[in-house]
């Protein structure tokens, strides 16, 4: 697969192990749906590591010192309806306060083409750092889309995440929106004739939310 310099596919040893379980047929959905928050905390801390801090003026219990933090009402998260929402807890571990809006997406079974159904996004979202997060890229129709929507709605600072993804989706994102950072845990081998990713973990949702 050609590479972007925008596309960074993480090598880390825990998400590796995290993945190997999440993949796993037999794992319930309670323990997937943890997984994929822990995943995206993991991930979250190791794309936040561009982030422009403030300085604050602190006083320790000896001195006071000048450091540094995030500022304030900074972070919004988007998750894609609806795998997307059970990443959500996962970046609130890391920012807590951060508002969160929605876009729903469904994938047109016979053309496989994203159809928006929702979008409400919170006030101020243009000045926000965004994670755009959905557990699975593979065509990368749905996660186009919503990118498209939030620069409509004047966001300039985005991030996306995902947990796997398929060649295909990292080209189809990655060329369509070069200046989005897209991070993705691991990346798979292809997609099947249906859309699916291989060897991929099934459908994310139904997995979340145990609806198979």
């Amino acid at each position: 697969m050609k590479t972007y310099p925008n596309v960074f596919v993480f090598d880390h040893p825990l998400i590796k192990h995290k993945v190997s379980i999440l993949r796993d047929k037999n794992t319930g959905m309670k323990e997937f749906r943890e997984l994929i928050e822990e995943i995206t905390t993991i991930m979250t801390y190791e794309s936040m590591r561009d982030v422009e801090l403030v300085p604050v003026e602190v006083e320790t219990p000896l001195e006071t010192t000048v450091q540094y933090r995030v500022p304030e009402e900074s972070v919004a998260i988007v998750p894609i309806l609806r795998a997307g929402l059970g990443m959500v807890n996962g970046v609130h571990r890391v920012f807590p306060t951060a508002r969160v809006g929605h876009i729903g997406m469904y994938r047109d079974e016979e053309t496989l083409e994203p159809q928006e159904y929702y979008c409400k996004l919170p006030e101020g979202i243009a000045e926000k750092t965004v994670f755009l997060v959905d557990p699975m890229l593979a065509t990368g129709g749905s996660a186009c889309d919503a990118l498209a929507a939030l620069k409509k709605r004047g966001c300039t600072h985005i991030k996306f995440m995902c947990i796997i993804a398929a060649p295909e989706g990292i080209e189809a994102v990655a060329s369509a929106h070069p200046d989005v950072p897209v991070y993705v845990s691991t990346l798979d081998r292809c997609l099947n004739e249906h859309g699916y990713i291989l060897p991929g973990l099934g459908d994310a949702g139904d997995r979340l939310y145990g609806t198979k």
